[in-house]
């Protein structure tokens, strides 16, 4: 049994406690796992020319970790745990990999696939679930798996563009007709104006959503003062902070809450790609949101899955991978692809554009904005009185 199959036995199939055991403790430990995988699960692609998904984990002599050498010789498993909104770009993106890694190395690879809120998906890894790779929301929460014990440290050293493979910006999207006269990021301050965004405290998006607020206006020549005043108006305006980015997408468009959602720009040309028809603004001042993706060093080495864990990520900066990214709405980090005319017409440009590292870094960021008791907590704690 693979280490995924045990994680999921786990999680799904509760077993008796042994004998004086805390029968209700151990069932909120139980509820609290699946939570903190809070996500879809998805056997996601077989191999080339075949109908059917061989998993190494079922084949005779694989070893505990689901990847011996020897098994690997026809077959490896990889898991990939990544943040909600890039569903669509890894299952367009991966049937390629596999194609050429079969081309290449005669292997059948078969993904186990995680989607969920990057904080939620970052404590499931800690936790223990066995991600080979990860590909997450922002650069805090790979730290935090390197800071585990999971990742070594210089790993964005090792591929291309820092570790960041993807890459959007920040969207407001507004009711048809945007009858509520929303443009910028200080209109959502607005009085009478409801505003749907996720929980920083689960998702990385929405930390990133706080970003472009406050940087909007530190990066245009206010002070924090006015900064912290214009975020404060705007979470007041919020009836709901959603799990992550794509339940925010949900409440917004299924069910009819809000004048205005904030999101990734990529979420908002995917939802227009499955029917919606949102109407949108790119606010000229922005941030750039930039998502970093890992080997997991600990649990590539134990599977014995690294040369093709390592082998998928540089796949994805290849510019037919970075095509797929730009097609379900993520800005390529190719400059190439960025280039090509399809992509120069889908993307408005920024007049001024912000990146995490202008406001001090992560790890500054976290402290000062998302820790318990700092700024955001503060702002939600002044809402509520």
């Amino acid at each position: 049994m693979s280490p995924w199959q045990r994680l999921t036995q786990h999680l799904y199939w509760p077993q008796q406690p042994p004998a004086g055991t805390n029968k209700s403790l151990t069932g909120l430990k139980r509820f609290v796992s699946l939570f903190l995988v809070g996500i879809t699960l998805s056997l996601a692609v077989a191999s080339c020319g075949q109908g059917t998904t061989n998993n190494p984990a079922a084949s005779p002599g694989s070893s505990p970790g689901g990847a011996s050498p020897a098994a690997n010789k026809g077959n490896v498993e990889l898991t990939l745990v990544s943040f909600a909104v890039t569903k669509a770009a890894h299952e367009a993106i991966i049937p390629k990999f596999v194609e050429q890694w079969q081309k290449e190395k005669g292997q059948t690879v078969t993904f186990n696939q995680s989607y969920g809120g990057s904080g939620s998906q970052t404590r499931a890894v800690i936790d223990g679930l066995e991600a080979d790779i990860v590909h997450l929301a922002l650069a805090l929460d790979t730290a935090k798996i390197e800071k585990a014990g999971l990742i070594q440290p210089g790993w964005e050293k090792e591929v291309p563009n820092e570790g960041i493979v993807s890459k959007s910006v920040g969207a407001i999207v507004t009711r048809e007709g945007n009858p509520k006269g929303i443009k910028t990021w200080e209109d959502l301050s607005k009085d009478g104006v409801k505003v749907i965004t996720a929980d920083p405290k689960t998702s990385g998006v929405a930390r990133w959503n706080f970003l472009a607020l406050w940087g909007s206006v530190v990066k245009t020549g206010g002070d924090e003062t006015k900064a912290l005043d214009l975020t404060t108006k705007v979470y007041k305006n919020v009836p709901i902070l959603t799990k992550d980015a794509r339940e925010a997408t949900d409440v917004f468009f299924k069910q009819g809450q809000g004048d205005a959602l904030i999101n990734y720009e990529n979420e908002i040309i995917l939802a227009g790609e499955k029917g919606e028809k949102p109407t949108y603004t790119i606010p000229e001042v922005n941030v750039s949101i930039d998502n970093p993706i890992a080997v997991v060093d600990k649990n590539v080495d134990k599977h014995g899955t690294r040369e093709v864990a390592e082998a998928f990520v540089k796949f994805l900066y290849t510019p037919e991978a970075q095509r797929e990214f730009a097609k379900v709405g993520f800005r390529p980090v190719d400059a190439t692809v960025a280039a090509e005319p399809e992509f120069v017409q889908k993307y408005a440009p920024i007049k001024t554009l912000f990146t995490a590292q202008d406001l001090g870094g992560w790890g500054d960021i976290q402290k000062k904005f998302f820790d318990d008791g700092a700024v955001f907590d503060k702002i939600q704690g002044s809402i509520r009185q």
